[in-house]
């Protein structure tokens, strides 16, 4: 899932200040997981905002609303009414979410409620960690399922530094040294030949380094579907 972390009150009221009519969006997919955009979220950025701005005598109207995903336009439909009338949104989702709002609404101004970290999982209760940088190239194969890209303080993708200590990261004691991980899990599995195998270097065109980047299935668009087989 995508990660992301809230935004503080203070950023948000620093744009919209001179507003009168706000939409606190939100989105029932990553970041209602990650338990900073979901309908809870919503109801208590939408509370603090109405809270400071009588405080500072600009009161605001406030409409709340949190669609199924805000990354596909056909979910952003109950959006429509709400955004005629808005000076400004503000997306809980994630700066994809973001982006397709502020695409839809284009004389609206959409501000980030979260600030998006990556890709990740739950650890455990209120602790999210990334796992993933959606480099556009999986090694995960080679590397038994430890990411070197993420979970690698330096991103080292051809073996060790040479600077950990009993399994330690030197970037800080509280990270483990993930390539530790892997040649630990690679003599479980039999597999430590591996690591000798000379490999080509990375193709990092794959990343998101250069201009945007699009997945395309053709077996799944259905303009395709009517298209008589060969």
């Amino acid at each position: 899932m995508i990660l992301a972390r809230p935004k503080t009150v203070s950023s948000i009221l620093a744009l919209v200040g001179g507003m009168k009519s706000l939409v606190v969006a939100g989105c029932q997919e990553c970041v209602t997981v990650c338990q900073s955009g979901g309908r809870k979220e919503v109801s208590c950025v939408a509370q603090l905002l109405e809270i400071a701005g009588k405080k500072r005598g600009f009161p605001f109207k406030i409409a709340q609303v949190t669609v199924f995903r805000q990354c596909d336009n056909e979910y952003l439909v109950p959006l429509d009414v709400l955004m005629e009338k808005a000076d400004a949104c503000i997306s809980l989702g994630c700066g994809v979410g973001v982006q397709f709002i502020a695409e839809r609404y284009p004389t609206v101004m959409v501000i980030p409620g979260v600030d998006t970290v990556g890709g990740g999982g739950t650890v455990m209760s209120g602790v999210w960690e990334e796992r993933c940088a959606m480099c556009g190239e999986c090694i995960l194969a080679e590397t038994t399922g430890i990411c070197p890209v993420t979970r690698c303080a330096k991103g080292l993708l051809n073996g060790p530094c040479g600077g950990s200590v009993d399994g330690r990261c030197e970037a800080g004691t509280d990270l483990p040294c993930a390539w530790e991980m892997i040649y630990h899990r690679l003599k479980k599995q039999g597999r430590l030949d591996s690591l000798t195998r000379i490999r080509p270097p990375k193709n990092w065109a794959h990343s998101g380094s250069g201009a945007m980047r699009k997945v395309i299935r053709e077996e799944v668009m259905p303009c395709l579907s009517v298209l008589p087989l060969k």
